[in-house]
């Protein structure tokens, strides 16, 4: 549905008299509606789950209340004690409120009632924060991004308790913080309120609940369309912009799991209270799709944490607790229910209570993740994450090929950059953010210096590295006008395979990279095999970093170990933080391979050049004086060259290391050979097993899928149709037309 038919939708919705009207609609009727609570508390007995939250919230509650509210005057950035208090006092105005509703029992109205008539006397005496946050300063917090989540959870309690209160109270409280607060994070602050951003996504939902509970049209429209209400801006300009048509989220994964919370809770507050604008259907169900894609941006409960991620996020978020209820609401889908159950509780709404009741009958389906390509870009024409899977439950392997858009300020300089996971694992990592969230030693929980100088930059990355320095030269402007672009994903049985390619990224360089994660390569598990491209000109020199989990086993040739002291890899773009452990060289066309140990396998990572490679083993933790670095590790191919080169690797899974009964099986890697045949826009990949089992991947860069290709090679010759062909002595194993 087009912005224009939702401005029609809303004229016609004000002019019939759909807006909320001043005394005129019963609340709760936000999240929480008037229908709920009769509904649930006539039937809560079906759900022991539900029942199991509602006491635990309540008996949270009274714990926070056994003492006068504490609302100290703002001192603190993110983690400080005034900080973490006004978040806790949010939550509890917000959960004191739908107790009172559930349970009846006034006490709980009045716990909110106290504070928010604390908040009304201190919120118009305050200026701007003293720890202010350069970019968009709050008055209750460091930055406004806060001021708009305490909103959010404040005005549910408030619409939970307004009808207990006087009418000398209402006016207090509106007056004093809830008018004060939206307007502050609206009119008074456009660069945030109509900016495409989560900040900006936090805002307008805060704004938009404050404008459905007091009956205030002029709110719910200008957090609709923006402060111009030209729909230049707003909740619906930023479903436009920030998610692509299959519900990925411009930043990540992990800010998706932030910006989910804003869109689910103003999206349902608006079907709650104009259910003729369809919110739900708006772009074809994007809401929907993106809480789907939030599910399977995961590995292990965890989601992927590319760009500006903080590690520890992952499924049971407080985020996704209020999404996937909405979802199995709208879908009834039962997958959804494993979810919830791994979740281990229920929010306390209509939609936890629908969930926990299924759940509770015992409705719940496994959750299988599938192997996805998220496009990226409001038209999906920004690249995109490809995810691949191979088998089923908690340790199935997951490759990952990062080929999306920059991501606004919280994106990273790493384009066609990779993860893998296996056994319940991450084997091949990303870094993620340099930040301590809201642990105020560690810089007020602010992101690090070392954001920027190491997490943000390519060679904390599994791609390549051009003369040291990083993708687009670091600089974000230029970063956001170039995007890489997929060439094709497959995914069907035992063959899964992504590619893309990238230009701009470096001046006079471009690489295009394709992974494929295999079975039949190899006895006892499957193989990623990954073919980097590179075309340049002039003398330059090419990393190519795989930043691994695990502990160092062998390698072939050795590596020769820096024993008396250590110097940094370089000087600056993220090499200054690299020690040098250990190096080797390799002759063009010779098999390096390096094997760790994660957990109880063994993974040995293979590679080749058609030109002599440099080896350098390196551990992260040079110059880092406030040792705010994990101490990871890193191998590093480099090769010298200013023509076409290609990286060829393989990644194995391999072996047994039984602690418990003190056996080893398996720790030696299969692969003997990896060769390149080139015919000009097309690639065979030789593959050859220490059995001498050969297996070769053909693949064509011609974006017509349709095509059919031949390549002769040493008197064999190869034939396939699409993007890829797959072949062992015998002949074609598999082939499939390009699914782009």
């Amino acid at each position: 549905m087009k912005r224009n038919t939702f401005a029609v939708l809303a004229l016609a919705a004000f002019v019939i008299g759909g807006w909320p009207q001043e005394g005129g609609a019963s609340h709760p009727r936000l999240l929480l509606t008037a229908g709920d609570v009769a509904s649930i508390t006539g039937t809560m007995g079906e759900s022991p789950s539900f029942m199991r939250s509602l006491d635990r919230t309540r008996a949270r509650v009274d714990r926070y209340f056994a003492s006068p509210p504490d609302v100290p005057a703002p001192t603190d950035a993110g983690g400080g004690y005034s900080h973490e208090q006004h978040k806790s006092n949010a939550v509890a105005i917000r959960e004191a409120g739908v107790v009172y509703q559930l349970t009846g029992a006034a006490r709980y109205a009045e716990h909110a009632r106290s504070l928010l008539l604390a908040y009304a006397a201190m919120y118009p005496e305050l200026g701007e924060h003293p720890r202010k946050k350069e970019q968009t300063p709050g008055r209750l917090f460091w930055q406004s991004l806060n001021e708009s989540v305490w909103l959010v959870h404040a005005i549910q309690g408030y619409d939970a308790i307004v009808e207990t209160l006087s009418d000398d109270d209402r006016s207090i409280i509106e007056g004093g913080v809830l008018r004060p607060m939206a307007d502050f994070l609206s009119v008074e602050s456009p660069q945030t309120f109509d900016r495409i951003h989560n900040h900006g996504t936090w805002a307008v939902a805060a704004v938009g609940m404050t404008g459905y509970t007091l009956d205030d049209r002029s709110y719910v429209e200008t957090s609709l369309y923006g402060l111009n209400r030209d729909g230049s801006a707003g909740f619906l300009r930023q479903l436009d912009l920030l998610l692509s048509p299959d519900g990925y989220y411009a930043e990540g994964p992990y800010y998706q799991r932030y910006a989910l919370m804003p869109l689910v809770v103003f999206a349902r507050s608006i079907q709650n209270n104009d259910p003729e604008l369809k919110i739900f259907e708006y772009r074809d169900g994007l809401l929907l799709k993106a809480i789907y894609a939030c599910i399977e941006l995961s590995y292990g409960g965890l989601f992927f944490p590319i760009n500006d991620a903080i590690r520890e996020k992952g499924l049971d978020t407080v985020e996704l607790r209020y999404g996937v209820p909405l979802a199995y609401a709208l879908t009834g889908d039962p997958r959804l229910l494993s979810v919830a159950l791994r979740q281990g509780a229920y929010v306390l709404t209509g939609d936890g209570f629908a969930a926990a009741r299924a759940a509770d009958r015992g409705e719940a389906q496994p959750y299988e993740h599938r192997s996805m390509l998220f496009r990226d870009g409001p038209s999906g024409t920004q690249g995109g994450l490809a995810v691949l899977r191979n088998g089923a439950g908690t340790g199935h392997q997951a490759l990952v090929l990062k080929a999306t858009a920059q991501g606004m300020g919280h994106g990273h300089f790493d384009k066609l950059n990779w993860i893998f996971y296996d056994n319940g694992r991450e084997i091949v990592a990303d870094y993620g953010a340099a930040r301590f969230l809201n642990i105020e030693p560690k810089d007020g929980g602010r992101y690090l210096p070392e954001n920027e100088t190491w997490a943000k930059q390519t060679v904390a990355h599994n791609t390549l590295v051009v003369d040291e320095e990083s993708h687009f030269g670091a600089r974000l402007p230029t970063a956001e006008r170039f995007h890489p672009e997929m060439l094709f994903f497959h995914s069907d049985g035992e063959i899964h395979l992504a590619a893309a390619s990238m230009e701009n990224a470096y001046e006079d360089v471009a690489f295009n990279r394709t992974l494929a994660l295999l079975d039949g390569i190899v006895a006892g598990g499957p193989v990623v095999v990954d073919v980097l491209n590179v075309f340049g000109s002039g003398q330059r020199k090419y990393d190519l970093p795989l930043h691994f989990n695990g502990q160092f086993i062998t390698s072939d040739p050795p590596l020769e170990a820096q024993t008396k002291s250590l110097q940094p890899l370089g000087g600056a773009n993220g090499y200054q933080h690299l020690w040098r452990l250990a190096e080797t060289g390799v002759a063009a066309g010779q098999l390096f391979s390096l094997t760790w140990l994660a957990g109880d396998r063994f993974y040995t990572w293979s590679a080749s050049a058609e030109e002599p490679l440099e080896v350098v083993l390196a551990e992260l933790g040079a110059n880092d004086p406030q040792l705010n670095l994990r101490r990871e590790q890193a191998v590093i191919l480099r090769l010298r060259d200013g023509s076409r080169n290609t990286f060829l690797s393989t990644l194995e899974v391999h072996g047994e290391y039984n602690s418990t009964e003190e056996f080893t099986i398996g720790s030696d890697g299969s692969i003997d050979s990896i060769e390149r045949y080139s015919d000009g826009r097309r690639d065979v990949i030789r593959l050859v097993n220490r059995q001498r089992e050969e297996r070769f991947l053909a693949l064509s860069y011609n974006p017509d899928g349709n095509l059919e290709h031949s390549v002769r090679i040493a008197g064999r010759e190869f034939v396939w149709k699409g993007y890829f062909g797959l072949f062992d002595e015998n002949g074609l194993l598999a082939s499939k037309n390009s699914d782009q």
